[in-house]
């Protein structure tokens, strides 16, 4: 075996996990509403058949207070056990065992009856909450022990309290919203208490053969956090009131620093668990951007963690434990951490799935079946859409050739893994070359077809994943020598001079910026020192909230970022990592402007003018990043042609080229491919 501590059994004395795979609790959408367990009993059953040794759910609700959205998940009544049962016996039936996280939203919470430690309204939630009274309180800690109980009712293997992410236990734990002046406030040992009679309690109602984790914030990254002692001291006494296992959590919801996104280095928190480990004596599970058995192997191995927990990569492949136990790691689908169908979705209270993966949710709904009619298929551009279309299909059975002119798979995927910070994007492509391999798709690369040359090939279906084509905006002297498109930017063909304007604000634009920022002889990702330095994180949890002074970067150009639209720049970028681009920009001194007209462009630069107000940059360079406009040339120009013969597709950019989607194009070929 490949991983052997990794996938070792772990003894916790009452019971046995089958190996050291932890699967983070994310809020689906599907535990909120009774009619859905079906379809989140089939997405748990799929992750335990993979091989995973311990499950938690998203966040179940104590009470109605503790509510992330108006009648969300609840399990505070026995009429509440019936439908979990479902999702228990469906993990139970494939040898693996699971957990309810308890969570009490606090004023996270999307809904009226939001309460707190005080009064201190969350900058992510527009209700103000109400301080919890000493009645309120006591009441909150009988309702978490009602609320296991009935878990455990209901078949779960035990459950687990969320005390991190900002949520109600760690609004009581940290300065940062707890200023009572009472026995629930003030010194750490009274900011516990809370989270201790809420262990002491639901370890009464359980009993001992029952796992109890508790997932401690041990880097919360916000003014007035806690400092490391007091995240020991807390531990300590947790542990002594009955806790089986600590879940590591890090960083508020609320604070802006990054801890989950792609630019984050991998395992960039194993060493805060390491310290917690030394601390206590129950197991420690290891989180956030752990993604490989590589990374997870060494944690384990190196006695950093006893676990090693993984949210997204379990939505991005739920077959991730069982292809590292049979030597498989290259077939991985990597969760490359973009957030765009995961998070995004939670937090817009939409249905979670995954980029790379779109079944991931909708387990019930898509499946790639074998069929019993194969049809021989052409699949033109070997972009996201053009790779999810042709290896859906191959899987169902069909006869597949992928045509590309390029001489590598990829499209806007190898221009986007190229962005500083954006470096795991190409986990994706060598996750499809070896689905390409498996599945029997015909590569062929280097080669322009024509739509005649497809239509003499007998193809029954011709899918047209051709992409898009940068597009030209009508200014004055656009086709001066200063003007540069952003792809021979990114692909490394042209290098810009030290002031540079970049014409489009959305996604593309930023991520040039981005590129634009960093010297390009220094490849590679940041090692985790750097990026420490870069958004001022102590690991080791010195001072409170383990916040230091970031370093003041030394911007390598001066670069202006415009937008036609009179809206804040950056406003479309993704709900939950979009502002981290905008702040990696306004810490390097990027320009932002908004409401731009564009004049004309000449040798001394862009003329623009901003409500009015004309204005010259004098800059070396203007990249285009203005849009798109989808190929479809090989697409029949008749609808006399379009029934006759094969039928063509469009898919991807060649459908819809506004804007670059990943998601949206690696789920449109997936439906496609699996619906013939």
């Amino acid at each position: 075996m490949k991983y052997p501590h990794l996938l070792s059994p772990l003894d916790l004395g009452f019971t046995t996990l089958r190996n050291r795979v932890v699967m983070g609790s994310m809020h689906t959408g599907l535990e909120d509403r009774f009619w859905n367990y079906p379809k989140l009993a089939a997405y748990f059953r799929e992750r335990a058949a993979g091989g995973v040794g311990l499950i938690v759910t998203g966040g179940i609700s104590p009470n109605r207070s503790g509510w992330l959205l108006p009648l969300g998940g609840t399990m505070n009544s026995r009429f509440d056990v019936w439908n979990h049962r479902r999702v228990t016996r469906a993990v139970h039936e494939e040898g693996g065992k699971i957990l309810m996280q308890i969570l009490h939203a606090g004023r996270y919470g999307y809904q009226p009856f939001v309460v707190s430690a005080s009064g201190k309204k969350s900058p992510i939630s527009p209700f103000k909450p109400r301080p919890l009274s000493e009645r309120g309180i006591l009441g909150t800690i009988a309702d978490y022990a009602r609320c296991a109980r009935l878990a455990q009712r209901a078949g779960y293997d035990g459950v687990e309290i969320m005390g991190s992410e900002g949520y109600l236990l760690s609004q009581f734990l940290c300065k940062h919203t707890n200023d009572r002046t009472d026995r629930w406030g003030g010194p750490i040992e009274n900011r516990m208490r809370l989270a201790l009679e809420i262990v002491k309690k639901t370890r009464a109602a359980v009993g001992p053969n029952f796992i109890l984790m508790f997932r401690l914030s041990v880097l919360d990254l916000v003014e007035g956090g806690n400092t490391w002692d007091e995240i020991v001291t807390v531990a300590k006494a947790l542990e002594q009131a009955g806790v089986t296992i600590f879940n590591t959590g890090i960083g508020w919801h609320e604070a802006r620093i990054p801890t989950i996104v792609t630019s984050v280095p991998r395992a960039a928190f194993r060493a805060t668990a390491r310290q917690l480990k030394q601390a206590v004596s129950v197991p420690v599970v290891a989180s956030n951007r752990i993604n490989m058995p590589d990374d997870a192997e060494d944690i384990v191995t190196s006695g950093d963690a006893d676990l090693v927990s993984m949210a997204r990569p379990l939505l991005a492949d739920p077959q991730w434990v069982e292809k590292a136990a049979t030597g498989r790691s290259d077939e991985i689908n990597t969760c490359i951490a973009c957030n765009q169908a995961c998070l995004d979705h939670t937090f817009s209270n939409q249905r979670a799935t995954c980029l790379v993966n779109p079944r991931a949710g909708f387990e019930t709904e898509i499946n790639y079946r074998r069929t019993a009619t194969p049809k021989r298929v052409a699949v033109v551009g070997a972009g996201p859409a053009g790779l999810s279309a042709a290896t859906v299909a191959a899987e169902c059975g069909h006869d597949v050739t992928l045509f590309d002119s390029s001489d590598a798979i990829g499209g806007q995927f190898k221009l986007a893994m190229r962005v500083p910070g954006k470096e795991e994007f190409s986990q994706t492509l060598r996750y499809f070359a070896r689905r390409i391999q498996i599945t029997g798709v015909k590569l062929v690369l280097n080669q322009r077809v024509t739509r005649e040359q497809l239509q003499q090939q007998g193809f029954d279906h011709i899918v047209l994943a051709t992409g898009i084509q940068p597009r030209k905006p009508a200014i004055p002297g656009i086709d001066h020598p200063k003007v540069l498109s952003y792809v021979d930017v990114l692909r490394g063909s042209v290098t810009p001079g030290p002031r540079v304007a970049i014409i489009g604000a959305g996604g593309i634009g930023f991520d040039v910026g981005e590129y634009l920022l960093h010297d390009p002889t220094h490849a590679g990702p940041e090692t985790l020192a750097q990026w420490c330095a870069q958004w001022g994180v102590d690991l080791s949890v010195r001072t409170p909230g383990g916040l230091v002074p970031p370093m003041a970067p030394v911007p390598l150009r001066q670069i202006f970022l415009l937008q036609r639209k009179v809206s804040r720049v950056g406003a479309g970028l993704g709900k939950t990592s979009g502002w981290v681009h905008r702040a990696v920009l306004q810490r390097h001194g990027v320009k932002m402007l908004a409401g731009v007209d564009y004049q004309k462009i000449d040798d001394q630069g862009l003329h623009i003018a901003v409500s009015g107000v004309a204005r010259l940059l004098e800059v070396d360079h203007i990249v285009l990043c203005a849009g798109q406009e989808p190929l479809t040339e090989l697409m029949p120009q008749t609808a006399q042609a379009r029934t006759a013969g094969p039928t063509f597709h469009r898919i991807g950019g060649a459908a819809l080229a506004a804007e670059l989607d990943a998601k949206r194009a690696i789920r449109e070929g997936a439906l496609l491919a699996s619906s013939w």
